[in-house]
């Protein structure tokens, strides 16, 4: 037999009670990723190739006729979007693919200099240690 609550219209009945813990806080970070956006435009990227991003549609459901032109709305929404979507991941892909590779390049450029540093500061360790030891025969240290 149903009780008094299942019989309650979904949006009458409780809320769940909040998650805790690691649940809590992904669930935090997933709404907050929602709420604020992908960031892109608060670090200074744009996909400026990809033209304007397509605005949602308003749905009409005043009418029959309302609703399907809505439902014509939508759907041409839905292809620009999907367009303008892989558009702009080509664009961030590419855009991601050369800073990656002026990072390797320029890391390249300073591991190499840091790498002759080292080979000249061991070369003079080698040649002091031969010369104290040249040193210390002529004088008659015991090795």
């Amino acid at each position: 037999m149903p009780t008094p609550l299942s019989r309650r219209p979904l949006f009458c009945r409780p809320l769940p009670r909040p998650a805790s813990g690691r649940a809590a806080w992904t669930a935090f970070l997933v709404a907050a990723a929602l709420t604020w956006g992908s960031g892109a435009s608060a670090a200074g990227w744009s996909a400026a190739r990809c033209g304007r991003e397509p605005q949602a549609p308003s749905v009409d459901g005043s009418s029959v006729a309302h609703y399907n032109a809505s439902i014509d709305r939508v759907a041409a929404y839905e292809k620009a979007a999907r367009a303008y979507s892989a558009c702009v991941n080509q664009q961030a892909s590419a855009d991601q693919t050369a800073i990656s590779n002026d990072a390797r390049a320029r890391m390249s450029a300073i591991n190499a200099a840091a790498s002759t540093v080292q080979r000249r500061i061991a070369g003079n360790f080698n040649a002091l240690s031969a010369e104290l030891h040249s040193a210390g025969q002529k004088l008659g240290a015991k090795p």
